[in-house]
């Protein structure tokens, strides 16, 4: 057996033996919810949302049997799944393994099947069956959406309808070739969409930006006495910037002009150019590893806090020893 094996296996050893530890004393993630009624259809309902903090305080000075704090087993089973399956994602810093390769086939799927979720209720069932058939989908699916039609010409409606189906038909065994209709529609139309949002958003508004002056004056307050409360100065700094801007845009753009040999003056302003895209690639890796650093900082809060307990900054896990409640559903 290879040393790093050796190693990584003791970790997982005394690792284990400290949650079993841990979960054994009861020290470990504990969720907790509330009753709320829910008004709705001239009903009243019981659902279940988080307690806070101050509830659960609260709940430590109620009376026995008084109380509307529950302890939540599937709440808390989530926890349970969550901070193991993000445990599987870091084993990969070990090796390629199978847990690993597990939470990532649960993590995709899952996604998928949530974003399917949601654009299906938020977008096809609002949109397009509710402009179709809105008295059906108010009695089944949206009771909140009208059940008349809204729209004078609601029968255009069926032409994304039956374009969406023509798109559906790529997972039929025979007949795929209907399918590229559609799908050589709508990639035609973002694709001139985004270019009419691109050129306004990021072209016209870069050379909007990068047309400054050379020379940045800044209104004054004029000196004491002098009577003059409107003069202008010459801000150093602004002037600084303008001239960076336009010169590294320039600098920049000639690194890409192709119609002269980059030599001599050419090539110098080319070569600081590239010193310049250099120094704007590396701030943008450094703010999209920034970004990744507080994510990976806020998955360890998650394991720390939520599921070990291993801190309390809302001092709120004394709840669990103060006041013995039932499991809840």
């Amino acid at each position: 057996m290879k040393k790093e094996t050796i190693i990584w296996l003791v970790i997982l050893i005394v690792a284990g033996g400290y949650l079993v530890m841990r979960a054994a004393s009861g020290r470990m993630t504990h969720e907790y919810v509330r009753d709320v009624q829910v008004q709705a259809g001239g009903q009243t309902w019981i659902t279940r949302a988080s307690a806070t903090p101050t509830e659960y305080r609260d709940a430590v000075r109620a009376d026995s049997g008084q109380t509307t704090v529950h302890l939540s087993l599937p709440r808390t089973i989530g926890v349970w799944v969550a901070a193991l399956l993000t445990l599987f994602i870091f084993s990969f810093l070990y090796r390629d393994n199978p847990l690993y390769k597990f939470a990532e086939s649960v993590f995709i799927g899952v996604s998928a099947a949530y974003w399917m979720v949601v654009g299906f209720h938020n977008v096809i069932v609002p949109n397009l069956l509710g402009n179709l058939f809105p008295g059906f989908i108010n009695a089944t699916l949206m009771p909140g959406l009208s059940p008349t039609h809204s729209n004078a010409y609601w029968w255009v409606y069926f032409a994304p309808l039956i374009l969406g189906v023509m798109l559906l038909w790529r997972l039929a065994p025979a007949g795929q070739w209907i399918a590229r209709w559609p799908l050589a529609l709508f990639i035609g139309i973002f694709a001139g969409l985004r270019l009419v949002q691109f050129i306004q958003a990021d072209f016209l508004n870069q050379i909007n930006n990068a047309i400054v002056p050379l020379v940045d004056m800044h209104p004054g307050s004029g000196g004491v006495g002098s009577g003059s409360s409107g003069a202008t100065g010459f801000d150093t700094l602004g002037t600084l910037r303008n001239l960076i801007m336009v010169l590294g845009t320039l600098c920049c753009v000639s690194y890409f002009f192709f119609s002269f040999e980059h030599k001599g003056f050419v090539g110098k302003t080319a070569r600081v150019g590239i010193w310049i895209l250099m120094i704007t690639f590396g701030a943008m890796f450094g703010y999209t590893v920034m970004g990744r650093i507080t994510l990976f900082a806020a998955r360890l809060e998650f394991l720390f806090d939520d599921w070990l307990w291993m801190y309390d900054p809302t001092g709120q896990r004394a709840l669990s020893a103060a006041v013995p409640m039932l499991w809840v559903w």
